[in-house]
């Protein structure tokens, strides 16, 4: 077995979600759960088919997203992994429990603007994803300040009254 480790390449702003599914359905539905949750979602999708033909599938409403998912799809090529790319103004709070409800959706690794890293396993059957590194390391423990910026940050943008 070898450890490998993949950068998920994104623009700053671009928030993504990875998964893992298990049916070759999962691109249609998921797309259909992005669309319908959120009207007039810009995003793009891929899914790491891991039997027959073992393709990466594709779907999404913006054609850059799209290709961004697949690139990215394609450097994990881990089985029923699938990774999402929101765009600009789109956010993971907004789909992820309705991802979340897709039937053959299993887990999610992460969803970030963050930049990822995801720790990939090889085999001789193949690559599966273990984890990420989502974000960077932590830094030290919030202050009272630190506190009061945060409560009135999420009350600025609309999260909390």
């Amino acid at each position: 077995m070898e450890l490998a480790v993949v950068r998920i390449e994104k623009a700053e702003a671009v928030n993504v979600i990875l998964g893992q599914s298990h049916f070759i359905k999962t691109v249609e539905d998921v797309h259909e759960a992005l669309v319908s949750t959120v009207p007039g979602i810009k995003f793009g999708l891929a899914f790491c088919e891991s039997s027959g033909p073992a393709l990466v599938r594709t779907s999404g409403t913006d054609k850059e997203l799209i290709e961004l998912a697949k690139r990215n799809a394609l450097a994990l090529s881990a089985g029923h992994s699938f990774i999402i790319f929101l765009g600009e103004d789109f956010y993971p709070i907004n789909v992820l429990n309705t991802i979340k409800m897709v039937p053959e959706v299993c887990r999610i690794f992460c969803a970030t603007s963050n930049p990822v890293e995801v720790i990939l396993a090889e085999t001789e059957q193949g690559r599966g994803i273990l984890g990420v590194v989502d974000g960077i390391k932590s830094r030290g423990v919030e202050t009272n300040d630190d506190v009061a910026q945060r409560k009135a940050f999420l009350r600025m943008i609309g999260y909390k009254l």
